[in-house]
């Protein structure tokens, strides 16, 4: 999956994870929703874990190298 489709598919998790809280903070005895907002959650780690092992991170909080500041490597928005 390129650079473009991956990120897509983590703005569509992130857009139904953001709806299910929603939705669980209404309903949170409802068991379907939790377990779709965890099935969910699972397919978002593992989209933004294959994300940053191909491209980078995402998110500053995400470089895990403790002797260079590896968020500054990728190209940032405007310079793509």
């Amino acid at each position: 999956m390129n650079k473009a489709m991956l990120m897509q598919k983590i703005k569509q998790l992130d857009f139904t994870l953001k709806e299910l809280n929603l939705y669980l903070d209404t309903h949170p005895n409802c068991r379907r929703a939790l377990a779709m907002f965890q099935k969910y959650k699972a397919l978002r780690e593992a989209a933004v874990n294959d994300y940053t092992k191909n491209f980078g991170p995402i998110v500053p909080e995400q470089s895990n190298n403790p002797t260079h500041w590896d968020w500054i490597d990728s190209p940032f928005p405007w310079e793509v």
